[in-house]
């Protein structure tokens, strides 16, 4: 006879998404003991633990990581089973976690987000914005349901969906001795005093690899964050790759130039991604249908 309950299964989604049985309690409206209980039963009935406990937070064991794609397949067939009764009157509701790396998330979440907040008002949408490394890693990990990225993402685990096109953008400030050249050659960048962003950023990736097909030049500094590399280059400190959508402010300001450089290979794909074993219900199914026919792609 099967044991399990949906109490047990909603319990266990909560913890894995939250760390802590505290915020799984308050999230469900629980008590701290029940919320314990109710994890203890559902591990004594898989006959395994699925958090390692650490510091007063749970994290997912190899067998939780196993199990809990099951359980929220069940948990998402339900709410699609209740979507379906009258009363509901058709609307979408839940919560959709959504993952972006720095461009996307900066700059485009417009784009990414507008269209299901549009076609789905009542659905739940929580963002995260992180580097394509750090937002693939929390993919796996089963802590976001989709996500956007500008890397190229290669994991057996992980399924990737052409979103749109997109372009870096080498820029300088107005005063920056390159701007002054009527026509940019690859032996003009020599020596160059380089502003990058931090390893494991796709934005870093594309940009070592422009670098291959220029003279040797200086990394002047390495930042975290696309719009303090902006500020950077805009106060003459060096040059950078940077994003086309994070720049046309500037350019069109005056504060910053884009430098003409039809020799260097900065075109680049948007990516959605997936988990293969996430089951694809109401809510991740909206999301993509939104983004069809992106007028960018």
């Amino acid at each position: 006879m099967i044991g399990l309950s949906l109490r047990q299964l909603e319990v266990f989604d909560a913890v894995a998404t939250l760390g802590s049985v505290r915020r799984a309690a308050e999230t469900l409206h629980l008590t701290q003991p029940a919320v314990s209980m109710a994890l203890a039963e559902l591990e004594r009935q898989l006959g395994n633990t699925l958090f390692d406990r650490e510091r007063g937070r749970l994290h997912l064991n190899a067998q939780g990581a196993e199990q809990l794609p099951l359980a929220r397949e069940i948990l998402e067939r339900l709410h699609d089973m209740l979507r379906r009764h009258p009363d509901t009157q058709g609307a979408l509701r839940g919560t959709l976690r959504v993952g972006a790396s720095n461009t996307v998330g900066n700059y485009l979440v417009g784009e990414l987000l507008g269209p299901i907040v549009a076609q789905h008002p009542m659905v739940s949408l929580h963002l995260t914005v992180d580097n394509t490394r750090a937002i693939t890693r929390q993919l796996l990990e089963h802590h976001l349901d989709v996500a956007c990225v500008e890397g190229p993402v290669h994991h057996a685990q992980l399924e990737t969906f052409r979103w749109r096109s997109d372009a870096l953008v080498v820029c300088a400030a107005p005063s920056h001795p390159l701007t002054q050249r009527r026509r940019l050659r690859p032996a003009d960048f020599a020596g160059v005093h380089w502003i990058l962003r931090e390893r494991g950023s796709a934005t870093r990736s594309l940009t070592e690899q422009a670098l291959t097909a220029l003279p040797p030049g200086r990394i002047l500094l390495e930042l975290g964050q696309i719009e303090a590399i902006k500020q950077a280059v805009i106060a003459g400190l060096g040059v950078a790759c940077l994003p086309q959508a994070a720049t046309q402010d500037a350019a069109d300001t005056g504060r910053l130039k884009i430098l003409p450089t039809p020799f260097l290979s900065l075109d680049r794909q948007l990516s959605l991604v997936l988990h293969k074993s996430r089951y694809r219900g109401s809510l991740i199914d909206a999301f993509m249908k939104s983004l069809e026919g992106s007028p960018h792609g």
